[in-house]
């Protein structure tokens, strides 16, 4: 689907405050709605400084018409694209959905690396209040701990790139309806209606039902994922202390003196608590 006119400025996209301080940097750019609208928030609020790059992830026979959409997307915002091919098949016995994460962050990185002189190291990320929810969701069907209900940073560093996520208070609907505002087509990824997908039955029938009994739940349950989030950084906190005081080996007669949990997670190779 072909981009339309550069956008009204005035449009009410949510605030990007959060990515004011950077200096060049890229948006990964699907050509779905919540990339699209990111992209288009970016360029008009920063011209000149905002970068693209597109992943072909080559699964599905519509792809080469989202390649087409930012394409023309970026030509009218003029914001420099690059598209990155990868060959996201996965493996057996390997989550479909896992397989083409690795490969998408994977070529991101690669993209910056070997684009505009490796000089940008920042990328915003489109992830919103909807994905953090199902993030969440997920992990309490798995029995996570806290680093699992923390669900996505606001800010990481992943393949020596940092990725920023500025909108993930915003509802997904908000973006939908900033772009209409702004006179904005986007593609819709048919897959994401294929309810083989555990996080689009959690999209299409978990979600629905949860706003019915308890409506304006997105924000409630971001907030939980940041509380886990601080709480597994306090536990971080503390992993420093006791490693420290162990020492390094660890004495089998300091890790004993912590107490059963903490040995525990010692013993299980816990990140939090050994830092490695």
């Amino acid at each position: 689907m072909a981009a339309s006119p550069t956008p009204k400025l005035n449009a009410n996209f949510p605030s990007l405050d959060a990515l004011q301080h950077l200096g060049p940097f890229a948006v990964a750019l699907s050509g779905g709605a919540d990339s699209t609208a990111l992209l288009v928030a970016c360029a008009t609020q920063w011209p000149g400084r905002v970068h693209a790059v597109h992943v072909h992830h080559g699964l599905q026979t519509a792809a080469d018409g989202f390649e087409a959409h930012c394409v023309a997307l970026c030509e009218g915002l003029q914001v420099p694209l690059v598209v990155q091919r990868v060959n996201a098949a996965h493996a057996v016995g390997e989550s479909p959905e896992d397989a083409a994460r690795q490969a998408r962050y994977r070529a991101l990185a690669e993209a910056l690396q070997n684009n505009w002189g490796g000089q940008i190291k920042d990328m915003a990320l489109a992830q919103h209040a909807d994905d953090q929810v199902e993030t969440l969701l997920l992990a309490l069907s798995r029995g996570a701990g806290l680093p699992g209900l923390a669900c996505m940073p606001a800010v990481a560093e992943r393949h020596g790139v940092t990725y920023h996520r500025p909108w993930l208070d915003v509802p997904g609907a908000a973006l939908r309806e900033a772009l209409r505002a702004a006179g904005q087509v986007w593609v819709e990824d048919p897959t994401n209606t294929h309810t083989r997908f555990t996080r689009n039955r959690i999209r299409a029938q978990l979600l629905p039902a949860w706003q019915a009994c308890f409506p304006g739940f997105r924000p409630m349950l971001a907030r939980s994922a940041r509380h886990a989030a601080q709480a597994q950084g306090l536990l971080d906190d503390l992993g420093r202390i006791d490693l420290a005081g162990v020492g390094d080996p660890p004495a089998i007669d300091a890790l004993q003196a912590l107490g059963r949990d903490v040995g525990y997670g010692f013993r299980q190779g816990d990140l939090s608590l050994l830092l490695v």
